[in-house]
């Protein structure tokens, strides 16, 4: 029987973590500078999300023999960027995103609190994902209708590589916009300086207020707990991999811990991408496919020190170049909250009304609005969950007589 060679678990794992960055990296730095960073601590949170997940990626890789990845909470970053500043401003983000890394932790160490978070209906629970994405989204289509020029190209080297080459699409995006930008740059004579391409750690002094409490850490971590853990163990599964759920919500904790003490939001097990790594392609043997995931660690290692000229980019991009980027990124993920959110026809208003409220953006009593969604999305799938039940035990009449 011949062996496949090395490089194809290896280049399977450049390119999960080629796509995986490049798919949502407009998308995390956005969220970033939504929610008060300044261009230096957005690009340090950059590099230290990208240094976290890549050596989780690594080391539950080795450590378990299978090919474990994580990423940065694509679904996170969304919400940061229509949550917006918060009281407290940009270090109590940083102090929010610690209690959502301590929130992790508790959760691999104390069954409970899973169970817990799994009580929240699935489909609410998608359906204020759903809600904090639909304004992402709509975004291209804003931008080009006030810049088509700069617009324009990105979004239709999208769509030819979304018929062509689907995985290809969001990063074909990104390029394009890479290449926008660079001819922005070159004709404004604004080319960013040498060392802007210095990768740097800026550390935050963490700060807690009740607004970002609500606001960012509770709805932070159920999008990264029900978008992107959650789902990363069942890819794992279909591929007959059991990832370890104390390890690795333990690891994606610590990880996101020391991601905050310089900016990052939060890293997740990856869920999408993680076919990328864990699939037959990787690997025909599943027990050499481990290699492909500690390859994508080493990948995203090297991409987190040149991230921050990556920042300083797109800072310097068009204005709507980056939200085209990112509401296509976010497209696929709007599209799979959506159908699970109207999954179950019976809480389908639940969700619904779960949808609109973290839509509308609206802030009440200084708490953002996907903190209220979740709260109205369940309140109501409770009140009619027990109507429900009330009517199936009233007794039937009788046939006439």
């Amino acid at each position: 029987m011949n062996r496949t060679p090395i490089s194809v678990p290896v280049s399977a794992g450049v390119v999960c973590a080629l796509v995986g960055f490049t798919s949502s990296f407009a998308v995390v730095l956005a969220g970033l500078r939504a929610v008060g960073a300044s261009p230096g601590q957005a690009a340090s949170g950059l590099v230290a999300v990208s240094v976290a997940m890549g050596a989780a990626s690594m080391l539950l890789s080795w450590r378990l023999r299978i090919p474990v990845t994580f990423a940065w909470s694509t679904p996170g970053a969304a919400l940061l960027i229509t949550t917006g500043t918060v009281a407290g401003g940009w270090p109590a983000a940083v102090g929010a995103f610690m209690v959502t890394a301590v929130l992790l932790v508790t959760t691999g160490l104390w069954p409970a609190l899973a169970r817990l978070v799994t009580r929240i209906p699935h489909g609410v629970a998608q359906a204020m994902l759903a809600g904090v994405l639909l304004p992402l989204c709509i975004a291209p289509v804003t931008a080009l209708a006030e810049d088509p020029a700069a617009i324009a190209p990105v979004l239709a080297v999208w769509l030819v590589l979304l018929l062509t080459r689907p995985r290809w699409a969001v990063p074909g995006a990104f390029g394009a916009a890479v290449v926008v930008i660079a001819v922005t740059l070159a004709r404004n004579h604004d080319v960013p300086a040498a060392s802007a391409w210095i990768p740097h750690l800026e550390p935050t002094v963490p700060t807690l207020t009740l607004q970002a409490l609500t606001g960012i850490a509770l709805p932070l971590y159920i999008v990264t707990m029900a978008a992107q853990n959650v789902p990363g163990v069942a890819v794992m599964a279909g591929f007959g991999y059991q990832v370890p759920w104390r390890a690795a919500l333990t690891v994606s904790g610590f990880g996101s811990l020391f991601g905050n003490l310089f900016g990052g939001h939060a890293i997740n097990l990856a869920a999408i991408s993680a076919a990328l790594a864990a699939g037959p392609d990787a690997d025909p043997n599943p027990q050499r496919r481990w290699v492909a995931g500690f390859t994508t660690g080493a990948v995203y290692l090297g991409l987190g020190l040149v991230s921050t000229g990556l920042c300083a980019a797109l800072l310097a991009a068009p204005p709507g170049v980056v939200q085209a980027v990112a509401g296509v990124a976010l497209l696929s993920a709007f599209a799979g909250a959506c159908a699970g959110a109207m999954a179950d026809e019976p809480a389908r208003i639940p969700a619904a009304v779960t949808l609109v409220v973290a839509a509308s953006g609206t802030t009440l009593a200084g708490v953002g609005a996907a903190f209220w969604a979740l709260v109205v999305g369940v309140v109501l799938h409770r009140l009619l969950r027990a109507r429900t039940m009330s009517e199936a035990s009233q007794p039937r009449p009788g046939p006439a007589r």
